[in-house]
């Protein structure tokens, strides 16, 4: 069975720091473009970032360019999103999706095939 399982969430302050985590089953998470969306309460799921399947390529919404980092851990089957000087509009449910052989530059809901279940971010004083 393929899952996709998000983790890592949580409350923070302004400027904090937090580390997500998308862990795959039944599937090799290098071969997949991952994608990592969020969602605040009233607003559509945006894409912040992404990894690609077929060389590694990044992309980052400019919303969080030079504050989040993508990686991938083959070993541990694993996409890590380092998310440093959170703001509170950075609050919302983070998910991330996979797919192959999806480019980033469709970092859209409509293209990913597979989704975790989110973890909720939380950026308050």
């Amino acid at each position: 069975q393929v899952q996709f399982v998000e983790s890592g969430g949580g409350l923070v302050q302004p400027g904090g720091s937090l580390r997500l985590s998308c862990a795959a089953s039944g599937v090799t998470l290098e071969y997949y473009t991952i994608g990592w969306f969020r969602q605040a309460p009233g607003k559509e799921r945006e894409g912040v970032s992404c990894i690609s399947g077929s060389d590694g390529t990044t992309y980052y919404a400019d919303s969080v360019k030079g504050r989040f980092t993508i990686s991938r851990d083959n070993a541990e089957n694993t996409v890590y999103l380092q998310m440093n000087s959170l703001k509170p509009e950075d609050t919302a449910v983070y998910y991330c999706a996979a797919d192959i052989g999806i480019p980033c530059s469709l970092l859209v809901r409509e293209s990913f095939g597979s989704w975790g279940q989110g973890t909720q971010v939380i950026v308050s004083s």
